[in-house]
């Protein structure tokens, strides 16, 4: 049993790919609609949960930005924003051109569908009322646009009146947020991944699926590569520094990050990395804990080139009007992600259904995808982090003002007794 723990997410969502391969073409019909009768229930719960997500998230998220007065605070959170979409412009762009002919038309358009797999849920957990007698209806609280508006809106309102009372209970939303994600969400995607795959896999779509992906695969690990090449060719200009010299002395935060998964653990490291790219240990002080939270081009990567690779074999709009609105949101997930394994798709999840249109499967497809990937994504934000250093530390010729805010101000006691401060691992 102890064993059995110490295996990784990735470890148990490829046990659950390979399982889902082998077993769909023999598994019997009643114990396949079992599965997926799980996989409707768990696709059910999110969801209604995907709303509330995206709400305890970005508000306090938003909130806690705000409270730093200083100027230093909004060039960063700015600079750290624009990389991040040009990381998704660059993967949209990139996948467009390497995707189209090689996805488009693979004859999984209507993957997932359950047409000729044989199975079907024993029980439909649906957001409205249904013909048959096995719906349950479970309807979300909000829709997720009115989530994000109300979010932004209750945001702001804490950074102009400072509420304390509404702040902490933001605060503790997020923290019961978090929780749902890290002991129900991210425990329940393996054996839901399991059931997409042995749904694709008896239908005999997997194969092509996972093929398919593959190619997705390498070319968006190509591209953090090349993101941070961007990166730090703009800030080894700025200082007047060999790029590459500057992005290899990075590469403890970088290995260190594909270890841990985590830029909150890869912080030391960082900080070490971005001082021996001659930052100011006042700037990088500021900046690297500020950008292990909201700065997230890596993943904004892999999303970007598995939501067009998703579209691409399922026949949806991948047009660059339909598809911008969708990166300058996820722009904005990026920032509120919580910090657990699967946690910045979990916060995407709402977008991916409400403006691309994504289903039970091409969501599963999505998490165990962001979830092969995850520690590469997470090195290429840590690493990143050292080239928004570098260009802050240009910016501000090596020293801040006034700090934004009193590290203090930004614990908040929950009602367990334990501080809640930053909140994001990755």
């Amino acid at each position: 049993m102890k064993l059995l723990k110490k295996i990784p997410l990735l470890g148990w969502v490829l046990v659950a790919i390979v399982l889902g391969i082998l077993l769909g073409p023999v598994m019997p019909v009643w114990l396949g609609s079992l599965f997926l009768t799980y996989n409707s229930i768990f696709s059910g719960f999110l969801g209604f949960i995907v709303p509330l997500i995206i709400f305890g998230l970005v508000a306090p998220a938003i909130a806690e930005l705000g409270k730093g007065a200083g100027k230093w605070l909004g060039i960063t959170a700015l600079i750290a924003y624009t990389s991040t979409l040009c990381a998704g412009l660059l993967a949209y762009f990139v996948s467009r051109w390497l995707f189209t002919k090689s996805l488009s038309g693979g004859g999984v358009e209507e993957v997932g569908g359950g047409e000729g797999s044989g199975f079907a849920p024993y029980i439909s957990l649906v957001g409205e009322a249904g013909d048959g007698a096995t719906e349950i209806v479970l309807t979300p609280l909000m829709g997720v646009m009115t989530a994000l508006v109300l979010a932004f809106m209750l945001g702001l309102g804490l950074t102009a009146f400072r509420s304390t009372v509404l702040f902490r209970g933001t605060v503790e939303f997020r923290s019961i947020v978090e929780m749902v994600i890290r002991k129900i969400i991210v425990p329940a995607l393996p054996l839901f991944i399991f059931g997409i795959f042995l749904d694709l896999s008896a239908a005999g779509d997997a194969v092509v699926v996972v093929q398919k992906f593959l190619f997705v695969a390498v070319v968006s690990f190509v591209l953090t590569l090349v993101v941070l090449l961007v990166q730090y060719t703009i800030a080894g200009a700025m200082n007047k520094r060999n790029p590459l010299s500057a992005l290899w002395g990075m590469r403890n935060a970088y290995f260190t990050a594909l270890g841990t998964s985590s830029s909150a653990a890869t912080i030391p490291v960082t900080l070490e990395s971005a001082k021996k790219n001659g930052v100011s240990d006042t700037v990088a002080g500021f900046v690297v804990p500020l950008c292990a939270t909201i700065h997230l081009s890596g993943s904004m990567t892999k999303i970007t080139c598995f939501s067009i690779a998703v579209l691409l074999l399922t026949g949806g709009d991948v047009s660059f009007t339909t598809y911008l609105p969708f990166i300058l949101m996820l722009g904005v997930m990026m920032i509120a992600a919580p910090g657990v394994p699967g946690g910045a798709i979990a916060a995407a999840a709402g977008l991916l259904t409400q403006m691309l249109g994504f289903g039970e499967v091409e969501v599963g497809l999505m998490f165990a995808a962001y979830i092969a990937l995850d520690s590469f994504g997470t090195a290429t934000n840590v690493t990143g982090d050292g080239a928004l250093a570098m260009i802050m530390h240009k910016l501000t010729k090596g020293k801040l003002g006034a700090q934004p805010q009193d590290p203090e101000d930004e614990v908040v006691e929950l009602a367990d007794g334990t501080e809640a401060a930053d909140h994001k691992l990755a």
